[in-house]
């Protein structure tokens, strides 16, 4: 047994409730076992108790009441932990796994994906996952609040509470985001007119510099005065930003935000949903295509601006649908920059409550759909209804990818090989690309 000198006391960031002034939780210490890691990302211990920051096999002391406790100290430590990267680790709310040795942390995200497939009797080929590293997120989403009239504070917001913890630092943000902290806090230090204010600054970095759609600043009241406006449109430009937008209405432009997808490059409609990080995306892409080698026509449902639309349509004609206008917008306007293609088409149609029907799909031989967190039971059915041949299935949420691939394999699919993609790195979310054959 490991002796004393193994004793790791919990750092003050892991307490963040009673840190901040709220109630501290009561009951007496207690020392438990560690067995496993939950889906939050908490250790379990018998009871259950969920402890965050622990790992499995560990000795450790937490307090509290109930099943939710408060870390105190590791008493004996695993071999798998490490030392977080971030010095805000454990009191910011986005990260809940950097004390995890990676090898580790990723194949637990697996094994829950493999689990939550299970709960509905489906066993496939998993490939070895793709694993997001560092530095590599190109959008974040940063909260301010008052500060003075030069910066304001910013940061992400506290383990389970509303406060923030301001950050000087962000360990999975490409690093020109992380330059950009102290512009951004400037820029977001006049949002504050109105005391109901709390302002969310959407940030995304562009081939052509970062990209700030900001939404919380109270409109009721007639938003941001004439000044404040010329103080944000200053600030933007002194900070270098392709553009500022509130709640997508511009407030300074700079130049066109623009990606490139494929061949294309895309001007981006402002609060355009993008993956997270690059690499993710073309490894998801690079999967589909793989699989839709040989179509004669292919449909791309939930298409966005297009990250598997463009690549697709270099293998067969695509028709992408989307109830997002503006993505649709910016997906047609792109294809002037994108010559070679075999034909693209698209349509503007909420999926959900309207979905392509079989009889829309009679031409389509290979369909690909990439849905939001609620999943696509409605359009599935009617894919589950049509003759096309094969399905990719593109989710950021393995329980309604289940519940949808059910539908699927019920009329007759088999879901040959799945890709688990590790791109919120250190959190507990897994995404995941599958392949449907009938």
């Amino acid at each position: 047994m490991k002796g004393p000198r193994h004793r790791q006391k919990a750092r003050p960031g892991a307490h963040p409730q009673k840190s901040h002034g709220t109630r501290p939780p009561s009951g007496p210490p207690a020392e438990v076992i560690i067995q496993s890691v939950g889906g939050e990302g908490d250790g379990v211990a018998a009871g259950p108790i969920f402890a965050p920051f622990t790992l499995p096999g560990e000795r450790v002391m937490v307090r509290g009441a109930g099943e939710r406790r408060d870390l105190l100290e590791v008493l004996e430590p695993s071999a798998q932990r490490i030392t977080p990267l971030c010095p805000h680790f454990s009191l910011c709310g986005g990260c809940a796994l950097q004390h995890w040795a990676h090898e580790p942390y990723l194949a637990w995200k697996v094994e829950r994906l493999v689990a939550t497939l299970a709960r509905e009797r489906i066993e496939t080929q998993i490939l070895p996952a793709f694993a997001a590293g560092p530095g590599t997120r190109r959008r974040v989403t940063l909260h301010a609040r008052r500060g003075d009239r030069e910066t304001a504070r910013l940061g992400y917001k506290l383990r389970k509470t509303w406060d923030l913890v301001e950050i000087e630092v962000c360990p999975i943000a490409d690093p020109a985001l992380e330059a950009a902290i102290p512009a951004l806090k400037r820029l977001a230090a006049g949002l504050f007119e109105h005391p109901k204010s709390a302002p969310s600054l959407h940030v995304t970095l562009t081939d052509t510099g970062i990209d700030v759609d900001i939404t919380g600043v109270e409109a009721k009241s007639g938003g941001l005065s004439a000044d404040a406006r010329m103080m944000l449109a200053e600030r933007a430009a002194e900070g270098d930003f392709a553009r500022v937008t509130l709640a997508g209405e511009a407030a300074y432009v700079s130049r066109m935000p623009t990606i490139r997808i494929g061949k294309a490059t895309v001007a981006l409609p402002a609060g355009a949903f993008l993956q997270a990080v690059p690499a993710a995306e073309a490894a998801m892409a690079a999967f589909a295509v793989e699989a839709a080698a040989g179509a004669n026509r292919i449909t791309d449902l939930f298409c966005g601006v297009g990250a598997f639309t463009f690549r697709l349509a270099e293998i067969a004609p695509t028709h992408a649908a989307d109830s997002d206008q503006p993505a649709v917008s910016a997906l047609m306007a792109a294809l002037a920059t994108a010559p070679g293609l075999k034909g693209v088409t698209a349509e503007p149609r909420d999926l959900v409550r309207r979905p392509l029907l079989a009889h829309d799909l009679r031409h389509t031989d290979v369909a690909v759909f990439d849905p939001p967190r609620a999943g696509a039971l409605e359009q599935t059915r009617e894919l589950a209804a049509s003759k096309v041949a094969r399905v990719i299935g593109v989710s950021c949420n393995p329980a309604t990818f289940a519940r949808d691939a059910r539908a699927l394999i019920d009329a007759g699919f088999k879901l040959e090989r799945l890709l688990p993609v590790d791109q919120f790195l250190w959190s507990p979310h897994v995404e995941l690309v599958g392949v449907f054959s009938r």
